[in-house]
């Protein structure tokens, strides 16, 4: 699977039953080149001008599953909240 195709797919956790987004990065291990965590924008200040506050940093190991269009985590969302910047 290639990462666009990983970036179609809505990110939803399973506790809170949530949309969290969509996948705009991923964080990879350079020496072993295995993905660490999948990186999904927060919401916008305002209507998405001012920028974000923070991103969801998912550790590979929340993912539950990978269907044809969602992905399933299972994540604590104050936990893998990181501050933009």
């Amino acid at each position: 699977m290639r990462l666009y195709d990983l970036r179609q797919k809505d990110v939803i956790n399973t506790r809170t039953c949530r949309l969290l987004g969509c996948i705009s990065d991923l964080d990879i291990d350079c020496k072993t080149g295995c993905i660490l965590a999948l990186i999904v924008p927060g919401p916008g200040r305002l209507c998405w001008f001012l920028g974000r506050d923070f991103e969801y940093f998912i550790p590979w190991r929340c993912i539950v599953q990978i269907g044809a269009d969602i992905i399933l985590v299972d994540v604590d969302e104050d936990e893998v909240r990181k501050k933009c910047g």
